[in-house]
């Protein structure tokens, strides 16, 4: 804390969806903490429409994930990044991994892992059932956390589910699950950087944070890591540090 308050380290909350971590969030964190290990980072996972509010109350300081989801998303400084396709998983050793391809049809009958009503990834296989002519699985294992479904997945042979792309391949990569050739016809949702646009944040900002004035970035990994670092800059010159509260739950 003294530290904080003498301006020479600080403290970096950023929100991120799921999907955003293993090609995103990940190596932005990495680098900006290898860059700078004076600044303590702490990382949100949780759903666009709660992080959000926590923007609004200043309890985490950069959110990647949709805006959009908002009542009002002019409030924020809104930098769109990529999309966010769905991939359908299995277990490594699932049987329908000896098929080529695979519809949803073929999937229709077996045991569902799927999300809570308030998470975009239920919206979206909704929509893909809906667009199959099929209605969602009755009585399925619901979780919001992916943990909980890779594990399930991997100790069933007769389960089946959705993840984001990224993190599927990242599963896959290890040997953890397995990805189908299944096609999904619902267009992919977009995530961005999203940052208050008024506040404490732009306050210090139009006082304080160089980067500013830097030229614009042009990928999505470079708008990401302008954000990081200005809200970063901006806490490391300023007095304080806006983090998730003690004993608080992600």
């Amino acid at each position: 804390m003294a530290q904080i308050r003498a301006g020479t380290s600080g403290r970096l909350t950023v929100g991120t969806i799921m999907g955003a971590v293993p090609c995103v969030l990940a190596p932005i964190a990495n680098e900006m903490h290898a860059k700078h290990p004076d600044l303590a980072i702490e990382i949100v996972e949780d759903t666009s429409a709660n992080m959000l509010v926590m923007l609004d109350d200043g309890r985490v300081d950069l959110v990647i994930g949709r805006a959009s989801v908002s009542d009002q998303p002019s409030k924020y400084h809104y930098q769109p990044l990529t999309d966010e396709p769905m991939s359908v998983v299995v277990g490594h050793d699932h049987p329908q991994m000896n098929a080529r391809k695979v519809s949803l049809a073929d999937l229709a009958a077996l045991r569902w892992v799927t999300y809570p009503t308030y998470m975009s990834m239920s919206a979206l296989l909704q929509r893909e059932l809906d667009l199959a002519g099929l209605t969602m699985p009755a009585n399925p294992i619901s979780t919001a956390s992916s943990l909980v479904t890779v594990t399930l997945l991997q100790q069933s042979t007769e389960l089946v589910s959705i993840l984001p792309a990224s993190v599927a391949r990242l599963f896959e990569t290890h040997g953890m699950l397995r990805i189908p050739t299944v096609p999904m016809k619902s267009k992919s949702q977009t995530y961005a950087s999203s940052r208050a646009r008024a506040g404490r944040c732009r306050r210090l900002c139009a006082s304080s944070c160089r980067c500013c004035a830097t030229a614009a970035v042009r990928t999505e990994h470079a708008h990401v890591t302008h954000a990081v670092q200005r809200v970063a800059t901006t806490k490391k010159r300023g007095n304080g540090s806006s983090t998730v509260p003690s004993g608080s739950s992600a």
